[in-house]
């Protein structure tokens, strides 16, 4: 199977530690990369992943809280440096785009490359981006401002041809492509070979669902079903369910209960509070709900 994978550039949440970077990951697909937030030293996270910065097609921003979008200019300053000719594609909240044209007109004059903006709408579950590969959807979420995540899902792919059988019943390369369309072959006989019989099913496809900060919400589960992999924030611990309330966070816990409901693959967590110096804590409680529950790190990929 193609990779597809998602890098881990930083999980920590608004307030600044030696131990976690702000948000930011960048999802990989069949050798195209996605950003999905990109908070302070983005691209200092991008040089220590050794991801090159000319292969990512576009930035999905989840919200305009500070940790999740102050490093985007300062990256496509650094990109316009490095000789980029690419457009870059920004997708996010509509009240970010005169933000994000005064920045650039300011401090990134002559830029061989476009930025082209996408006004997302947090409160729909919409497709907003579509290639041959893949599809990505908004996940309307419930923050203290308009924030939404982002579902990443790898379309279908075809069958597989079995060679054997192909060299058995001698059939001509050309027909290759309508095999793997679904055709039977017909021998010079006049016999019918099912195509069941030529082909082996195609890998399932994958999907990965990013849920950024948003309070507990009990419906979630139905947007993100099935999916094979979810990172969900998880800020805080059981312990400080009243915190995470106030500020429309959602506790380890929480999150596991998004994954169990949802029945997903495995569950990533992140966006840690800096009030906890070790997150094995945060692990642990959402294992007792979700088993397959791991915890994001910098410098980490996980395969979706």
């Amino acid at each position: 199977m193609e990779p597809f994978k998602v890098h881990i550039l930083g999980c920590g949440s608004a307030l600044p530690t030696l131990q976690h970077n702000a948000s930011s990951q960048v999802v990989e697909l069949r050798e195209k990369l996605f950003m999905i937030d990109c908070g302070e030293g983005t691209q200092i996270q991008l040089r220590r992943s050794r991801i090159h910065f000319s292969k990512i097609i576009a930035v999905f921003i989840s919200h305009l809280h500070g940790d999740h979008c102050f490093g985007l200019p300062g990256m496509i300053s650094t990109f316009g440096m490095t000789g980029r000719t690419a457009p870059l594609h920004i997708y996010a909240p509509a009240a970010f785009e005169p933000i994000l044209e005064q920045t650039l007109n300011f401090f990134c004059q002559g830029l061989e490359f476009e930025v082209v903006f996408h006004a997302v709408d947090t409160k729909q579950n919409k497709v907003v981006y579509e290639d041959r590969s893949l599809t990505v959807e908004t996940i309307p979420l419930q923050h203290r401002i308009e924030c939404c995540g982002y579902l990443f899902r790898e379309k279908p792919t075809l069958p597989h041809i079995r060679r054997d059988m192909i060299d058995f019943y001698h059939i001509p390369i050309s027909q290759i492509n309508n095999i793997k369309a679904g055709a039977d072959w017909v021998t010079p006989e006049g016999d019918v070979i099912p195509n069941s019989k030529l082909t082996t099913p195609a890998a399932p496809a994958r999907s990965y669902a990013y849920c950024s900060d948003t309070r507990y919400i009990k419906t979630l589960h139905n947007l993100v079903k099935d999916v094979t992999t979810l990172y969900h924030e998880s800020t805080y611990a059981a312990q400080d369910a009243d915190r995470a309330r106030l500020y429309w966070h959602s506790t380890s816990k929480q999150a596991a209960q998004v994954a169990r409901d949802a029945s997903v693959g495995k569950l990533l967590l992140g966006h840690y509070s800096a009030r906890y110096g070790n997150e094995q804590q945060l692990l642990d409680e959402a294992k007792e709900i979700f088993p397959n529950s791991f915890l994001t790190q910098e410098g980490t990929s996980f395969d979706i």
